[in-house]
């Protein structure tokens, strides 16, 4: 919603500078109505060319555009790459934010279908490294959140809307219909969230430690870990005994990432707002 807000924003300051400009805000807006047609559809699998549109051509769209516009920009007069002066305690904010950033990045691999993980993963590097690589190369330390913001000015959810509308139909009988679609996808709560808090990158990093660490970096190491019991293993069953310690240590680095990313994105969040004026 943020995302796509400020960049129809943007798009408009460039396109028509002689128009009457709108608040961010309303962009968000704008943006954040489009999706109200979306639930409107049949079924989930009738979702999956607008996903494709949205997911695949779009972001890789996205992420060249940004490199590459860079890469033509070039590096920015007096370009910095120090740190930015600060005091010890908001290093380690920004760096617990930047986890939970990473968190967001890479979340989703709980999905079964171990392949397209792997090639959607390999994929999904080569956008983000590149857009960070070079993004930092031409802005340095005044690199925006959303380096095309810098250049003068992902539907993961859908499976989630998907599940909550199977669970009400079955488990809360509820009717499937359109004012059904139209609740489940929570659109009026995630963009009243959007327009509240438009800050792009602490969102990212409260939300990848908030919502997708657990589900992705921890959680199904407990589930198989309490599925399977596994006992003290004898010494031709060291590598099931590896899997554990592996699982074990996933565990606990994803338990710090979820917390650590989630303080950090909070207190980012609380720190942005306080030079924020509200609905403006």
């Amino acid at each position: 919603m943020v995302t796509g807000g400020k960049c129809l924003q943007k798009f408009m300051e460039m396109a028509s500078t002689n128009c009457t400009q709108l608040k961010q805000s309303y962009w968000i807006l704008i943006f954040g109505g489009i999706h109200f047609l979306l639930p409107q559809l049949p079924n989930f699998n009738s979702v999956a060319g607008v996903s494709l549109a949205a997911a695949a051509v779009m972001s890789l769209s996205y992420s060249t555009i940004a490199w590459v516009g860079c890469v033509a920009r070039g590096q920015i007069d007096n370009v910095s790459y120090a740190y930015k002066k600060t005091s010890s305690a908001d290093y380690m904010f920004y760096v617990f934010n930047a986890l939970g950033q990473i968190s967001f990045a890479f979340a989703g691999h709980a999905v079964p279908m171990w392949k397209g993980a792997l090639g959607a993963y390999f994929i999904n590097a080569i956008c983000y490294f590149l857009v960070a690589l070079i993004g930092y190369w031409a802005f340095g330390q005044d690199v925006d959140g959303n380096v095309l913001m810098n250049l003068k000015k992902p539907v993961y959810a859908i499976p989630v809307f998907d599940l909550l509308e199977t669970m009400m139909v079955k488990k809360m009988n509820f009717p499937p219909g359109i004012a059904l679609y139209s609740l489940l996808d929570l659109l009026i709560i995630t963009l009243f969230i959007g327009v509240t808090f438009p800050f792009f990158g602490d969102l990212l990093g409260f939300f990848g430690g908030f919502g997708f660490a657990p589900t992705s970096y921890f959680l199904p190491s407990i589930m198989w870990l309490v599925i399977k019991k596994p006992k003290r293993f004898s010494a031709s069953q060291m590598d099931h005994q590896l899997v554990v310690y592996v699982l074990q240590s996933c565990i606990f680095v994803g338990v710090f990432i979820m917390l650590a990313s989630t303080i950090g994105g909070f207190r980012n969040i609380i720190a942005d707002a306080s030079t924020y004026s509200f609905y403006t």
